[in-house]
């Protein structure tokens, strides 16, 4: 693994979104552009190294745009699979965090060799 890589933290946009009950459900695409928005601003609070930021985007999100500082996937398909996908194709190369509260998916990405955390880690 490279040690000098930057941080690969995949947010999953659904589970960090649906995480607080601030009316999400009503514009799905908007909740996510603001999730990108705040991580674009802020990174990965309490994080001193590089990082790169990739929202995984899904459903009524799809499309969301990147901006500086994050990269956006729509996944074709389950979400949980593309995010699984994603850790596969970079573990082993660099360190990678996936940002979600699912515990299947926080059990599939571990079983990769990913670390994980829970959505107040980005929420604030």
């Amino acid at each position: 693994m490279n040690d000098t890589a930057a941080l690969l933290v995949i947010v999953d946009a659904a589970n960090v979104v649906g995480s607080v009950p601030d009316g999400w459900w009503r514009d799905r695409r908007g909740a996510a552009e603001r999730l990108r928005d705040k991580l674009a601003a802020q990174g990965l609070p309490g994080h001193e190294g590089p990082v790169e930021i990739v929202l995984v985007v899904e459903g009524a999100a799809r499309g969301v745009e990147p901006v500086p500082g994050v990269h956006v996937e729509s996944a074709p398909g389950s979400g949980d699979d593309h995010m699984v996908a994603l850790v596969a194709e970079a573990t082993g190369t660099r360190p990678v965090l996936v940002v979600t509260a699912d515990r299947e998916l926080r059990r599939r990405v571990a079983a990769l060799g990913a670390e994980v955390t829970g959505p107040r880690t980005v929420r604030g």
